[in-house]
């Protein structure tokens, strides 16, 4: 096998034609979803203005920015849970829940099937949660609701389970991106949630999905900002970040409380002795009472948000929001209302940084309130890029990259050490999901069969009686070593007079033809081999034999020349490329010293002579 055999079939990706298709796909989708995403925000406008304010307007408007009857704000919420509730029970399930795990399960488990009704429930119940005070974000509705405009889309056309993950996560990221109008966040959030890949195949429709929207998003809501500061950062001193990396500390220890007040929500309401249709109900009042001792609790709070990052929040409002908004959003979201986590995880990281502008020195209006928000988007969704880039693209706060990485990375750091799962991937794994969102280098996408495949095999001639072929199997069995015997031969090759192959032989075929009461004495190989062969090459990535194993649902196959299939080179086994599985997990767990100290000293000063052995 030659370099340039393999340089000139294996490239960096996996690329067909067909992906053009799924690109002009994602075209539509992207529109679509900004003008779903505009749609809902004026929902949520007019529901919330009809509710608290008795008026006709579809402009985004807090709860908590008026005055209002004491019942008023306790019984809101408590309506709105109990609408959600039934439209959960009666016309689906699947619109409970905060919109992300629905959409990471409808990818792991379903396919990347969403049914009809969820496109038009989902929007409209997180619609009737938030509008009637739910403290959420609307980007997790608009995330499901997306993806389900993208998978409806996708399953009108025969596609593969694949390219419907792709149209369903470019539909989710199109929605976030018209939301936020951060393009790049919306791509990294999908890269790091919901494809579970980094391929050509997905990012591409994906990205041009959310190019799409945020182009329509401009012309609907303007170029703007979700949150403006008017403010460049002065230089920043090496104190500063390290008083970052403390703000990314108290951000990870505050996402893990908020997370694990989500969990123990999530048990106490499981232990109600009612039906979970009455839940957002409970968790409507848990939100009421918030709101009677801090209203701009309630709501989306992208203006409370707004004058948290500009600096011009008071101290009474900073503690009520830390306090009040952490209390209710965690608790009520165990109830299954409707309802996202972005925008109330935006709102406690900011609130925290303005505390903490208290204590630490000034840089500039807003700047520990950023920081924090960032920390505790890291924390909580345990994207710490996302967090990064979401921080900069809502502020346009460019210069703030460094410092942003800092507390981002270090909240991340403390929130993978103290707790296994995030909010986001909880809800799946307790419906009986393992979801790892690690990345790393697949071991059998680098050896080749080449390389790991035997250099001795056993074969027959067709002509060869069955029961001397068996003896040679047992014979070779047995000479075997116990350390080897998980790699003992169980296919055969059958090769004619001029070594070419002709069939294939199996141990079970060979056991199988003995146990036979009636076999014929000097029944030959030729009579029992199978003619149906599957092979490979050995300039086959490891990676390429076990899914070609896997669809033919076997665990050997002869290894031929790909100038000439006739040749056999060898047998392999799934236990072989397996082997590379076991040298992944020796390079990860064997520590060993490659240089002692002294060398390494003297290596560094330049002193070390090589000597002759």
């Amino acid at each position: 096998m030659t370099a340039h055999r393999v340089t000139d079939r294996l490239g960096d990706f996996e690329v067909r034609p067909r992906m053009l298709f799924i690109c002009g796909l994602a075209v539509p989708v992207g529109a679509v979803a900004a003008v779903v995403a505009d749609a809902l925000l004026k929902l949520i406008g007019f529901i919330t203005n009809a509710v608290f304010y008795q008026r006709f307007a579809t402009g985004l408007v807090a709860p908590g920015a008026g005055q209002h009857a004491w019942w008023i704000v306790l019984v809101a919420p408590v309506a709105g849970g109990l609408v959600v509730g039934v439209m959960a029970r009666y016309g689906s399930e699947a619109i409970r829940g905060h919109g992300m795990p629905e959409a990471i399960e409808s990818i792991l488990r379903g396919g990347s099937k969403i049914k009809p009704r969820v496109a038009i429930l989902k929007p409209v119940s997180a619609a009737i949660t938030i509008g009637t005070g739910g403290p959420f974000g609307a980007e997790g509705p608009i995330i499901m609701t997306g993806g389900a405009l993208g998978s409806l889309t996708a399953q009108t056309l025969k596609l593969t389970a694949d390219e419907r993950k792709t149209l369903l996560v470019a539909g989710a990221a199109a929605g976030m991106a018209a939301t936020f109008n951060a393009p790049l966040a919306s791509i990294l959030l999908a890269i790091e949630l919901l494809l579970f890949e980094f391929r050509p195949r997905s990012f591409v429709p994906v990205s041009i999905a959310v190019v799409v929207a945020t182009a329509l998003r401009w012309l609907l809501l303007g170029f703007q900002p979700l949150f403006q500061t008017q403010h460049a950062l002065p230089p920043l001193v090496f104190p500063i970040l390290i008083l970052c990396a403390v703000a990314g500390v108290v951000g990870g220890v505050v996402a893990w409380v908020a997370t694990s007040l989500v969990y123990f929500s999530e048990d106490m309401f499981r232990k109600l002795p009612i039906h979970w249709m009455w839940w957002p109900a409970i968790g409507g009042l848990i939100i009421g009472l918030g709101g009677l001792f801090e209203p701009r609790a309630l709501g989306v709070g992208y203006d409370v948000i707004g004058s948290l990052l500009a600096g011009k929040a008071t101290l009474a409002l900073i503690i009520g929001i830390l306090v009040v908004k952490t209390l209710i959003w965690s608790l009520s979201l165990g109830s299954g209302t409707s309802g996202g986590v972005l925008a109330p995880v935006f709102m406690i990281g900011a609130a925290l940084g303005s505390l903490l502008a208290f204590v630490f020195p000034p840089v500039a209006p807003g700047f520990w309130a950023l920081m924090s928000l960032a920390a505790v988007v890291g924390g909580v969704m345990r994207s710490p890029l996302t967090g990064v880039v979401f921080a900069m693209e809502l502020t346009h706060q460019w210069d703030a990259i460094m410092p942003l990485i800092v507390a981002s990375v270090v909240a991340y750091l403390i929130s993978v050490l103290v707790l296994k799962r995030s909010v986001l991937t909880e809800k799946v794994v307790r419906r009986g999901s393992h979801l790892s969102r690690e990345y790393s280098v697949d071991p059998l996408e680098i050896f080749l069969a080449g390389e790991i495949m035997p250099r001795h095999f056993l074969s027959f001639r067709p002509d060869t009686t069955v029961r001397r072929a068996a003896g040679a199997a047992a014979r070779e069995r047995d000479n075997s070593s116990l350390q080897q015997i998980d790699h003992v031969q169980r296919l055969y090759p059958v090769l004619d007079d001029d070594d070419r192959l002709v069939g294939i032989v199996t141990q079970r075929n060979l056991l199988g033809a003995m146990l036979k009461r009636n076999l014929p004495p000097g029944s030959k190989i030729g009579q029992i081999m199978g003619h149906n062969i599957v092979v490979g090459y050995p300039d086959m990535t490891l990676r390429e034999l076990a899914n070609q194993m896997a669809a033919a649902k076997i665990s050997s196959m002869p290894v031929v020349e790909r100038e000439n299939p006739e040749r056999v080179l060898s047998v392999i086994a799934m236990d072989h490329i397996l082997e590379a599985r076991l040298r992944d997990i020796n390079e990860e767990r064997q520590a060993e010293r490659i240089l002692k100290l002294p060398e390494s000293l003297l290596l560094a000063a330049g002193r070390l002579l090589l000597r002759k052995r």
